[in-house]
């Protein structure tokens, strides 16, 4: 699976309090660059490792949350940024010292419903003190471990704490299509190669696709879409086609109606984004207005070309059928959101890029005003007319 399926834990505090030595702990390896001078950590460090009782995860290590000057507030900026991608988050505390920073970052981790709980590190220096302790737990409704890397400390209770604070459903084994297929049956892949197709290799969610057909111990068919028409004429019936959302309209008149048929881009959204208001959202395409203004959400950043789905195709599709006088704009990659009530709607990608905390935290901005949200696949089903039958197979 992908780094980002994988749950993530942010470590925070201020400079030199020890995340990057407590990184390197947890790691067994020195993954962070660890020294006495203020500011080592300039940008979010990521690395992969396996926690007993989780699994595979993500740690990530911040810049301090005192920095001072310029440069240091955009560090700041950066290591508030990481909030929002994260399943949980250690605050890092030395010498006793817990004030404004820190509240500061705990008032943000509330605001994005972030678990978390507290270490108090160097203790070999100077222990944790009864009152610091009980302040915490009881104004901050959380748990603080007192702590010394430089003496070796006994990791357990870390994990344990780790354990005990991050939500279950951020590591329990997630799959594209389960519950939709069952064990010996044939699931037909649509992948079309265009220009929008990566050099000599498939996207993620096909790839995911792949291992998540033969995960549940079905017969996975790959094919391009010009091959389909072949395929259902002389191979077995297919229990599932999945295709890619932009030829819905030439795959969903090949596909006989006793086939269930769906998108990447819409298993992506059940498994990751707001599917339910994904699909609560969609029809509002029927309402747009002349003058309303359409944000495209893109997860990733890459070069647009004349196949491009969400610059090109997308908005193409949404004039013609409409035939309104609508306006579209986009943001790529995690680029902050200004202004969210001006959108009529917004029409989110498929995310293969973005963890489930990320895409949540960026649509729940639209949510909470009350303005429809879609997903690339659901409104290009809804505009060829096939939305219902691309939702039946999760209707079961």
């Amino acid at each position: 699976m992908a780094k980002d399926l994988k749950p993530h834990i942010g470590i925070f505090g201020r400079r030199n309090c020890g995340k990057s030595s407590l990184i390197n702990l947890l790691t067994g390896q020195q993954i962070a660059i660890v020294s006495d001078t203020a500011g080592t950590t300039t940008d979010p460090v990521k690395k992969s490792i396996e926690i007993f009782g989780i699994g595979p995860c993500v740690l990530i290590d911040t810049a301090g949350i005192d920095d001072v000057g310029e440069l240091g507030r955009q560090r700041i900026d950066k290591t508030m940024k990481v909030l929002e991608e994260i399943d949980c988050a250690i605050l890092v505390v030395t010498g006793n010292n817990f004030a404004e920073p820190e509240k500061q970052l705990i008032a943000r981790m509330k605001e994005l419903a972030v678990p978390f709980f507290v270490v108090h590190n160097k203790a070999d220096e100077e222990p944790l003190l009864a009152v610091v302790k009980a302040m915490i737990e009881q104004n901050c409704q959380t748990n603080i471990l007192d702590f010394s890397v430089v003496r070796n400390d006994s990791i357990a209770p870390l994990v344990e704490l780790l354990k005990k604070t991050i939500p279950e459903s951020a590591y329990q084994k997630v799959s594209l299509l389960g519950g939709i297929i069952k064990p010996n049956e044939v699931v037909v892949l649509v992948c079309p190669v265009d220009s929008e197709a990566p050099e000599g290799r498939l996207i993620l969610p096909q790839v995911m696709a792949i291992r998540d057909v033969l995960d549940n111990e079905c017969i996975c068919v790959v094919l391009k879409e010009t091959h389909l028409q072949q395929y259902l004429e002389t191979m077995p019936k297919p229990a599932l086609v999945v295709t890619d959302s932009q030829v819905f309209g030439y795959v969903s008149k090949i596909v006989p109606h006793d086939i269930p048929l769906t998108s990447f881009s819409i298993v992506m959204a059940r498994l990751r984004g707001d599917f339910d208001n994904y699909i609560k959202g969609t029809p509002h395409l029927s309402q747009l207005n002349d003058g309303d203004t359409v944000l495209l959400l893109e997860s990733c950043t890459h070069h647009s070309t004349c196949d491009d789905i969400g610059r090109v195709k997308l908005p193409r599709l949404i004039l013609k059928y409409t035939g309104k006088d609508i306006h579209f704009e986009y943001v790529a990659g995690l680029s902050p959101i200004a202004n969210p009530e001006k959108y009529a709607m917004a029409i989110q990608c498929g995310g293969c890029m973005s963890t489930r905390k990320q895409l949540l935290n960026r649509t729940n901005l639209f949510v909470n005003q009350g303005i429809p949200i879609s997903n690339y696949g659901m409104a290009l089903a809804y505009m060829n007319g096939i939305f219902e039958r691309v939702m039946e197979p999760f209707c079961k």
